[in-house]
């Protein structure tokens, strides 16, 4: 979708710099274009719209109720499909409120600082993508437990994998496979729905299960065409609870022909330890089979020094939300120099999510990250295209 293709509304009480913002959005080639001078004026609308905005443009600081308090709002009722934060106020507070926005499973596009030109929009608005292959999303989707237990037996969940490059010559050299649910009548249920429900429900070991068996099904199709590839695949803190999944996963890989160091499994950071005795020794023999560690979004838990110094881990991923906005935001970029510095030292790779820009790519590489993975290169694909999605970044990356 071009921007031109975007439904965006637009809430700032400034009169002038609502008419200024709506004018230059009708530069930029959008006509479908909604306004509202204040948080309330914009909840009733967007309660009323037949379907949720792709965009909603947000001024922080407005009377009677703040920017805050409506992103609050929309994330809790599902009312728009992303948001981008207007506002002239300081860095670090709209860092905060874009951490708020992605913790309550808004999709954040970034900040516009005002004053609004056309090259600060059309640079926000590009982040939005939707992927043919994705489907829609389904903002206000319910399931059940025993929906996402016949989902799982029919097939309807299955992987998609996201590239990841080397920033040192921009080689694909791995994939993420990440879970994607779509219903019968085409939408996609959000990963932030399901998988808490199927932790909660025992499930949770299935869905690993059958997204290692497939990964390693895919991965012998791709070595079949002369892609070779690590494959990353997250794993629940619940799935390291018993003596037998390191060999259970090491028989899934042997059975399709792989390697344990051909396979990252990817544990969440502020999940990793319930159990710390059995956590450990789980993690431990799964390193001794060869398996790649990973901690999964670095620095978004409460305990990530403690972590990394007793779990073998082997890699380390920059959560996206320190990766967007890098390059102009000082904390940002400060927060990923220190987390590549102690990488460094504890001899960790690490991987950037989120790399969505140009300008985050070569930040990134200066300062000598080891491998980036994003919309920049490619969004997440089934396994058929996965090919197709690699030849792209081939002819077109920087």
């Amino acid at each position: 979708m071009g921007l031109a293709g975007l439904c965006i509304l637009l809430v700032e009480d400034h009169g002038f710099q609502r008419r200024l913002g709506l004018r230059l959005l009708s530069d930029l080639g959008i006509t479908r274009l909604h306004e509202a001078s204040d948080g309330f004026q914009a909840l009733d609308l967007l309660r009323a719209m037949p379907a949720p905005p792709d965009v909603v443009l947000v001024d922080l600081d407005m009377p009677g109720m703040d920017g805050i308090e409506f992103i609050g709002i929309v994330a809790q009722e599902r009312l728009a499909h992303s948001i981008a934060v207007v506002s002239a106020m300081e860095p670090a507070l709209l860092h905060t409120v874009q951490v708020m926005a992605k913790a309550s499973g808004l999709r954040v596009l970034g900040c516009v600082e005002k004053p609004l030109t056309p090259g600060k929009l059309a640079a926000v608005l590009s982040v939005y993508e939707t992927d043919a292959g994705e489907g829609v999303v389904a903002l206000d989707v319910e399931v059940t437990l025993e929906q996402a237990r016949e989902a799982l037996s029919r097939g309807e969940i299955v992987p998609y994998f996201q590239p990841q490059a080397e920033f040192g010559n921009g080689k694909i050299v791995g994939v993420e496979a990440l879970a994607r649910w779509r219903l019968p009548d085409g939408r996609m249920v959000p990963p932030t729905v399901f998988v808490p429900l199927m932790e909660a429900g025992g499930l949770i070991d299935e869905l690993t299960n059958l997204m290692l068996v497939q990964s390693c099904a895919w991965w012998k199709r791709w070595q079949a065409k002369g892609l070779d590839l690590k494959i990353s695949v997250n794993v629940s803190a619940q799935n390291l609870t018993g003596p037998e999944v390191a060999d259970r996963y090491e028989a899934v890989l042997r059975e399709h022909g792989l390697a344990p160091d051909q396979v990252v499994l990817e544990i969440t950071e502020s999940s990793v330890m319930s159990d710390t005795a059995r956590g450990l020794g789980m993690l431990a023999r799964l390193r001794l089979k060869g398996f790649g560690l990973s901690v999964d979004d670095f620095g978004t838990g409460y305990s990530s020094l403690s972590q990394l110094s007793q779990i073998p881990f082997s890699a380390l991923k920059i959560d996206r939300g320190f990766v967007s906005g890098a390059p102009t935001q000082p904390r940002k970029r400060a927060m990923i120099e220190t987390s590549l510095d102690l990488a460094r030292k504890l001899d960790l790779k690490v991987v950037a999510e989120g790399v969505e820009t140009v300008e985050e790519w070569q930040l990134l590489a200066g300062l000598g990250c080891d491998y980036a993975q994003g919309y920049l290169i490619s969004a997440a694909v089934p396994g058929e295209q996965l090919p197709d999605a690699i030849l792209r970044w081939r002819q077109t990356h920087h």
